[in-house]
This record gives structure tokens, sequence and C-alpha cells, in this order.
């Protein structure tokens, strides 16, 4: 359990655009968790058809009651946000909470939003030889906030929605965040829909699968009394038109069919790269498992050197030293394509090669 205090030189406003920013730009993308190739034809053209009502103020009761017809949920018990970026600054903002705990490590957004709105926030420490595994006995009965990822960000580790059921309690806001949830073949183990669990709060991305990262668009399910305490809390008209019509169609069954076959190709090239990766398992390097979502984290000795090289022969991945949990000895890399990635691991076995010297 680690205490409030600083944040351990935690760089927790670096994410993995940063890496192909600049002078990043023209190198081939293992950084960003945002599906290559996207959005798809179909979903741009169905935006673009939303730019003739940018005349009226948004109106985002359509996109609503898609995304609550999509999880079998009465309205009043969505939000709709700016991306679920969003949604941890109005739970930080808007919720009365006295001990915060964050499970780590996990994306670094919802700490940084805690931290900027005032609050003294705890980190529960996942280990590495325990496979980053949730352990619900190390959340301190007393937290009256938890936060945790799943399918876990940078982990890749996917929780049974049993074990983190576990963390509720009748007077705890349970955040569970979702973003990569619908990469995950079936969605087995989400929790977004459900009712029966005291407390919770799901958050769910559009921006990963769909390759919306610069529309910003998500959502928050949770019962309508915490609904209504965020809802307070944002400014009017938070979703653009374009980003409502985005939200309306990611949850059509034509978009939820092209989502599910997308995470079983996802799932089949993951494999592809782990199996890859394992062939570098005498230099060192060992792939945290089983990976579930769409990246892997990976155990690399002299992670920097390798990813600066990485960087010198054109691929960019996400640095893990800014993920508390985690030291300088690790990578995170996002799948792609199989072309993609037996490129990559051609110049990962050069970058190896060269950080050995």
């Amino acid at each position: 359990m680690h205490t409030d205090g600083d944040t351990d030189g935690h760089d927790l406003r670096h994410h993995g655009d940063a890496e192909v920013r600049d002078d990043g730009a023209k190198l081939v993308d293992l950084a960003v968790n945002v599906r290559a190739g996207t959005p798809p034809a179909w979903l741009r053209e169905h935006i673009a058809g939303s730019l003739d009502g940018l005349a009226a103020y948004p109106d985002g009761r359509a996109a609503r009651a898609a995304v609550a017809a999509r999880h079998g949920v009465p309205v009043e018990r969505v939000l709709l946000t700016a991306g679920a970026a969003e949604a941890f600054v109005l739970l930080a903002r808007a919720l009365k909470v006295r001990r915060p705990v964050v499970v780590h490590p996990q994306f670094t957004e919802p700490e940084a939003a805690l931290r900027d709105a005032g609050h003294s926030v705890d980190r529960v420490l996942l280990r590495a030889q325990d496979g980053f595994r949730l352990d619900p006995a190390l959340v301190p009965e007393d937290a009256d906030l938890v936060v945790i990822g799943n399918p876990t960000n940078p982990t890749s580790i996917l929780h049974p929605a049993a074990l983190v059921s576990r963390l509720a309690r009748p007077w705890r806001t349970l955040v569970v965040d979702e973003a990569f949830m619908d990469s995950v073949p079936g969605e087995r183990e989400a929790l977004a829909g459900r009712s029966d669990v005291p407390g919770l709060v799901v958050l769910r991305s559009l921006t990963k699968t769909w390759g919306l990262a610069g529309l910003r668009i998500g959502y928050v399910l949770a019962s309508p009394e915490t609904i209504g305490e965020l809802e307070r809390a944002q400014p009017l008209w938070p979703v653009s038109t374009p980003a409502l019509a985005a939200a309306e169609a990611c949850v059509s069954g034509r978009a939820l069919a092209e989502a599910a076959e997308t995470a079983r190709r996802i799932a089949a090239d993951r494999a592809h790269l782990v199996a890859g990766l394992a062939e570098f398992g005498s230099d060192g390097v060992r792939v945290v498992g089983p990976a579930e979502g769409p990246f892997v984290l990976v155990r690399v000795e002299r992670a920097g050197v390798v990813r600066a090289h990485l960087r010198g022969l054109g691929y960019a991945v996400r640095r893990g030293d800014t993920f508390p949990g985690l030291g300088e000895g690790w990578l995170r890399v996002a799948v792609r394509d199989r072309v993609t990635v037996n490129g990559f691991l051609q110049a990962f076995d050069g970058a190896v090669m060269l950080a050995g010297r």
C-alpha cells in the first residue's frame, strides 16, 4: 500500500501520444492504443453527415438513448462525456470522498484528476510476481472510492468480474474503467449494464476501437443519483454534435458486429506478437500474461535504451516507467496487424542486440 505524498517521480500526464508527436510523427506507431486504420469509412461518412447541424446546439437525447439500449439500462443511468478522461475529472470534482484509492499499475489519468481536485490519493500496487492480478484484500476497507481498469492498461490483465465485484461496498463508489472491454471477445468479465453491484460506476470509451481520439467521446454507466451528480458538474453542451453522431453510430447493431469481429482479429494478432516476443526469452524479455487487451506489457533489460534504438529503427513504443508500480524495465506495445508486427519484431531484435553491446 502506497500512501499519498508526491507522485514518486511518475509523470502521470505522460500518455502514449507523446511518443509520436513532433519528431515521432513519422514512426510506426505501437505506442498509442487506438486501433490502426480507423475510423472506418462508413463511420467517417456518418460523422461528416452531422456537420450540417452544427448551427444548432448539441442535443444528446438520441445518443444517450442509444447507449442505454445497447446496455439494457434506463437513460437515467447514462451520461455522455467528452471521452473517458472527462469522466475522471467529473468524478474527482463532483463526488464527496474522503479516501480515494487507485489500483495500479493502470491508466494514470484517474489519479491525476483526483490530485488536481485536491484529493489525497492512496495507491494499491499490484505486483509483477503475482502477474498483476487483483487481490481485493489489498484495498483498505475504509476506501470510499476505488478505481480499477479492466482489462487494465498497461498490464493487459483481464480481472474476473466476480473478483472486481468483491470490491463493492454500500458506502463505496467503485469505478471500473472498461475503455478496452470491447476489444475482449464476447466482452467477458464486463460489468457494464449491471445494476446489482452497489456503488458501481463503469466508464466506456469509443475512441479506442473506432479511432475517435480526436473527437472525444465516451460515457458513464451508474446509478441515476451518481449520474445526476456528475451531470451537474458538467458544463453545458459538453459533447459536440459530431461526437453525439459517432456515439449513436458506434452502439448500433452494425458497429457491435464489427467490433466483435475486430476483437477476434486483435486476439489473433496479439497471439502472433506474444509468440514473437517469446523468442527473446534468452535475452531476458518477458511478456505479462495472459494478455487480453489490444496491447502487451513487456519486461526488457535496459528498456530505455531498447526504446531509443527502436525509435532509430523507425518504431515507437510506450515507455512504462511513468506508471506507478512499474520501473524503467518496462515497455507497452500496441497490437497491430501481422505485417506490422513482423517488421517490429525484426527491429526489436536489432534494438535488443544494440542495447546489449
